[in-house]
């Protein structure tokens, strides 16, 4: 059965830090960048469907112009004078 050495402990724990670190600082460097491309991508989705919005109103606009729609018909109405 082997033991854990005290060097092999010391190393292990040494990379820990130095990966923490590491990655704390990278983080740094490149979290604003990736979250400037993230709210960047959202806007142009967003430009794309206000777009998409524009066009539909658009061509139904258009569209109702040339056809009218058909009347709903709404119950039955009765006609009645008032009895003085």
């Amino acid at each position: 059965m082997e033991m854990a050495s005290i060097t092999g402990t010391v190393k292990v724990i040494f990379y820990i830090i130095l990966f923490y670190y590491l990655f704390k600082f990278l983080m740094r460097i490149f979290a604003p960048i990736l979250m400037q491309k993230a709210v960047n991508k959202m806007q142009e989705k967003m430009q794309e469907q206000y777009r998409q919005q524009q066009e539909q109103q658009s061509s139904a606009s258009q569209g109702s112009t040339s056809t009218p729609k058909p009347k709903k018909e709404v119950g039955e109405y009765i006609d009645y004078e008032e009895i003085k």
